[in-house]
């Protein structure tokens, strides 16, 4: 059974399909275990610097330390939850949206990252040899915004362009002929 939407369409002409969902859910569990382990494991160090809290310091101490190094270090930064940005919308499962919603979209996916980012920060803070860093937060919600805005367009486009049903060309209506009974008709008398 379809659900009717409000504008009268069906849900499931504006759904993405269910396995494309569910892969995507896959996918977002198997990233966030991964970026878990990265984020989360102990280190071993011999001492570890005291956590910043102060936004846009590290990316200032990054900077410093020459072009290379820091686009290494802001790189991952940015790439960390990116992929968040591509599968927190594939697994909400909407196709069309309207202006509103899209910008919508966006703001719930850097929400969503955002708290993402902020939870592992919060637990680096028990983790030892792992420091917790404000800029982490700033750098892996841009990642999300920049993922979600470069791929999420162009995939529900494309999207909806294979799932869009083919009805045929526009029927062509002959010219229709006067009917048979239209020479009965004008024989008939009329009285105004």
């Amino acid at each position: 059974m379809q659900r009717i939407e409000a504008d009268g369409s069906t849900a499931g002409a504006t759904a993405i399909p269910l396995r494309l969902r569910l892969l995507a859910g896959v996918l977002l569990a198997a990233h966030l275990l991964v970026v878990g382990w990265l984020t989360l494991r102990p280190l071993d160090v011999p001492w570890a610097a005291a956590g910043n809290l102060t936004p846009l310091e590290g990316i200032r101490a990054d900077l410093a330390l020459g072009p290379l190094e820091a686009t290494r270090r802001i790189g991952e930064g940015l790439a960390l939850l990116a992929p968040l940005g591509v599968l927190v919308p594939l697994v909400s499962g909407r196709l069309r949206l309207s202006r509103l919603a899209a910008w919508s979209s966006l703001v719930r996916t850097a929400a969503a990252g955002a708290l993402v980012s902020l939870s592992i920060e919060m637990l680096q803070s028990g983790v030892p040899g792992q420091v917790v860093d404000v800029d982490s937060v700033l750098l892996n919600t841009l990642g999300v915004l920049i993922a979600h805005a470069a791929v999420v367009p162009a995939l529900r486009a494309r999207l909806r362009r294979s799932h869009a049903v083919y009805q045929g060309d526009t029927p062509r209506i002959s010219r229709v002929g006067l009917g048979p009974w239209t020479d009965v008709l004008s024989a008939v008398q009329r009285e105004y």
